[in-house]
């Protein structure tokens, strides 16, 4: 999801916590394979905690993924540049097996976390809670996967509304059959809201 600028309407931890998983993600593609990244990529994952907790997320599970995402990067980067012992790569990719089997483990206890969100009463506070809880969801399924993700965009169902996330924006049909478009307003560090705007 793309975030947009300024927004008059009031944070979210929710979409706070979304804006967090997209700066991560951006800010590690941004600093590349590159070993001495290293001290970066820690800074970027402390900061992704810290908006976690900010927004009531930070649970121990969800602190877990981040650091075993961080240590994947880094094994995985270490390997690629191939400046290990055979041995020690040998036990590299041994643990990388056991941190891709603790991240697995670990996906359904956050996505009860967040599923136990409560989605507000109005309807179109309601469509945007929604909205935010399965782009959540979305997050946290894509989160230090290396699957190859096909043509088709990731979607998901809460309640009755079906979410997709194409990227920049999400789509949104709501039980009455319309379309709304969906974007992040503001940073992870500072607060953000998810706004939804009917398409159709």
């Amino acid at each position: 999801m793309l975030l947009g600028g300024c927004a008059t309407q009031s944070y979210t931890p929710g979409a706070t916590l979304l804006s967090g998983f997209d700066s991560y993600k951006g800010e590690m593609q941004h600093l590349g394979n590159s070993l001495d990244r290293w001290p970066d990529r820690q800074r970027a994952a402390g900061t992704f905690k810290t908006v976690a907790l900010a927004t009531g997320a930070g649970s121990r599970e969800f602190s877990r993924l981040i650091d075993l995402d961080l240590r994947k990067r880094e094994f995985t980067i270490t390997l690629r540049n191939g400046s290990v012992r055979p041995e020690r790569a040998q036990e590299m990719k041994e643990e990388l097996v056991k941190i891709d089997e603790e991240i697995a483990a670990l996906k359904p206890i956050v996505h009860s976390q967040i599923a136990a969100l409560p989605l507000a009463g109005e309807s179109q506070q309601r469509l945007e809670s929604a909205a935010t809880i399965g782009l959540l969801d979305l997050a946290v399924d894509n989160f230090s996967s290396t699957a190859i993700s096909g043509f088709d965009a990731p979607s998901t169902q809460v309640d009755e509304y079906q979410i997709t996330d194409l990227g920049s924006f999400a789509r949104v049909r709501s039980p009455d059959g319309r379309i709304h478009r969906c974007t992040i307003l503001g940073v992870a560090e500072e607060g953000a809201a998810l706004h939804c705007e009917t398409m159709q």
